[in-house]
């Protein structure tokens, strides 16, 4: 693996103290390149621009997938990546949607090892924050015609970030989504690919000039049953039941949902993965059984849901506070991103 690096550090211009999300970038960046029916040697670079040509195929067509996950510094100062086998795992599947090659683990891991060590210090100490990680793979064949690309960029870039909602931990405001819908069955609904969330954009720009803070995904079919927020998959607590929408092809497979129902079934909390309408959500909640209402995903981890509002009805869930077992979920998965819990699972990645 080729390495130059940057001849000066950014890193003293950076105020670690107040991080937004994905507004500064780390010293370095990967890049490999596929052509003749293989992926190259990987080369860290320091970070800049890249050259392309005005005919890339992907700027036209959208052949192109990305994916996020984290690092964080552990109390005992080891640098932990969170469940990384698993985002190559989905991020290979979304390259398999959108017809460019898949990537082998090792090749993978060996290149964003090499880059989150090599800009280590751009991981910030504070608990709460993290090093955001955003691997991306694009078509860079020249041609305007809807066709395969046959050459393809894949990189990494790094991001130090703070909480991903102003909220923080504090409940988040939803409203259903009127006319729009986002994905529909046998569509791109489960991978991640930017055609997802250029559909959200308008819609998600309404919801925030009603002083909501993100759409509430219905199905595209009938609208009724609830799939996901933008940027997050979606639990409801009903009595003591953990329900959450099924993965069948519209919504994104969350790792941090996959790390939610793990815990929950080891906490013995009754889980199901079944279809939930909005009119069974309203109706739980005015009977007094919704107990809690929340979003998981690697941006927020846990985002609880205080309010929603579909047509003209409103809910305000648990008094609009964090619930107990949301709460519960956010200490323990915050613990072990910073090595203060047990990992019983072997999510943690330490190098």
């Amino acid at each position: 693996m080729e390495i130059i690096k940057t001849k000066k550090s950014r890193r003293d211009q950076i105020d670690f103290e107040n991080l937004g999300f994905g507004e500064v970038f780390s010293d370095h960046m990967l890049i490999m390149d596929y052509r003749d029916g293989e992926w190259s040697s990987p080369q860290i670079v320091p970070y800049g621009t890249i050259e392309i040509f005005p005919a890339m195929c992907s700027l036209h067509y959208g052949q192109i997938v990305f994916e996020g996950l984290k690092a964080f510094y552990t109390r005992m100062g080891a640098i932990n990546i969170f469940r990384p086998e698993k985002y190559h795992e989905r991020m290979n599947c979304s390259c398999k949607r959108l017809c460019i090659p898949e990537m082998d683990s090792d090749l993978f891991m060996d290149g964003l090892k090499e880059l989150v060590t090599l800009d280590k210090e751009w991981i910030p100490r504070k608990k709460g924050n993290s090093l955001y990680i955003r691997p991306f793979v694009f078509a860079t064949d020249n041609f305007l015609g809807v066709k395969i690309s046959e050459t393809y960029r894949f990189m990494i870039i790094t991001s130090p970030v703070g909480a991903y909602y102003k909220e923080g931990i504090n409940p988040v405001k939803l409203i259903t989504p009127g006319e729009y819908i986002r994905a529909a069955r046998g569509g791109l609904g489960a991978a991640k690919t930017p055609a997802n969330y250029a559909a959200t954009l308008l819609p998600a720009e309404e919801a925030k000039k009603k002083g909501f803070t993100q759409v509430l995904w219905l199905d595209g079919v009938k609208r009724k049953y609830v799939e996901e927020v933008g940027t997050m998959n979606l639990f409801f607590l009903i009595g003591d039941k953990l329900i959450t929408p099924p993965l069948e092809g519209t919504i994104l497979p969350g790792v941090t949902r996959d790390s939610v129902i793990h815990l929950a079934r080891d906490w013995k909390i009754k889980v199901f993965e079944r279809r939930i309408s909005i009119d069974e959500i309203f109706k739980t909640a005015k009977e007094g059984k919704l107990k809690e209402a929340f979003g998981s995903g690697t941006a927020a981890v846990i985002s609880p849901v205080g309010e929603i509002q579909y047509n003209n009805d409103r809910i305000i869930i648990n008094k609009g506070k964090i619930g107990p077992l949301s709460q519960k979920l956010y200490d323990e998965l915050t613990g072990i991103h910073y090595g203060e819990k047990a990992d019983k699972f072997g999510w943690c990645h330490f190098i």
